[in-house]
């Protein structure tokens, strides 16, 4: 939950006691109003919920991590389409394809696009540093490997038929004209002050 509310990979998370990481607990409450809640409402509920339920007490810092940089490559970005959406929201999810995955981003700025992959696909942070301000459309298919999806790819190499698209640092490279690599750089991180198990209902 902390992760999912305060956009960070499990590895920004410092001091945290063993259990936050391995204790498990179901949701359960009721949106304010008739109205279907935005992304960032939902956000605020469930730090809020943290905060009440948990106790938790958090505070930022910046710290060396081993993480991935995404920049520009040598070659300019391509094939990132400003947006015309009045969609407040990105469209950020993976389809499975017969080569591989391929994720259709929508109305994405770039810094999304860099916090749903070290979510979702990497296993490490991933900073945006590319400096490419706005909203943008694009398409991005590669093949992943065994390290990513958390271990539990879509689609494996085994499953592919055809011709396979290319591995994920390459795909970012030759499709969208960005780089992404592996560098120990200053990471925003979430220290855990204080955290408490809920009491009972």
């Amino acid at each position: 939950m902390i992760d999912l509310c305060y956009g960070v990979h499990p590895s920004q998370i410092i001091d945290a006691p063993a259990w936050v990481r391995t204790d498990k607990f179901d949701l359960v409450g009721t949106q304010p109003g008739e109205d279907e809640p935005s992304g960032n409402q939902w956000v605020a509920m469930i730090r809020n919920l943290l905060a009440d339920r948990f106790a938790l007490k958090l505070r930022r810092e910046q710290r060396d991590l081993a993480s991935y940089v995404l920049t520009v490559d040598k070659s300019g970005p391509k094939n990132l389409r400003p947006s015309t959406s009045t969609n407040p929201n990105p469209s950020l999810e993976f389809n499975r394809a017969p080569n591989g995955v391929v994720l259709p981003a929508r109305n994405a700025a770039l810094g999304q696009f860099c916090q749903m992959m070290q979510q979702v696909v990497l296993d490490r942070p991933v900073v945006d540093r590319t400096g490419l301000n706005g909203r943008f459309d694009f398409e991005l298919a590669f093949l992943p490997n065994e390290s990513q999806f958390d271990g539990h790819p879509p689609v494996t190499a085994s499953q592919v038929t055809g011709e396979p698209a290319p591995d994920l640092f390459e795909a970012i490279r030759a499709q969208l004209g960005l780089k992404l690599e592996a560098a120990k750089v200053p990471t925003s991180v979430l220290v855990l002050e204080h955290a408490e198990r809920p009491t009972a209902n």
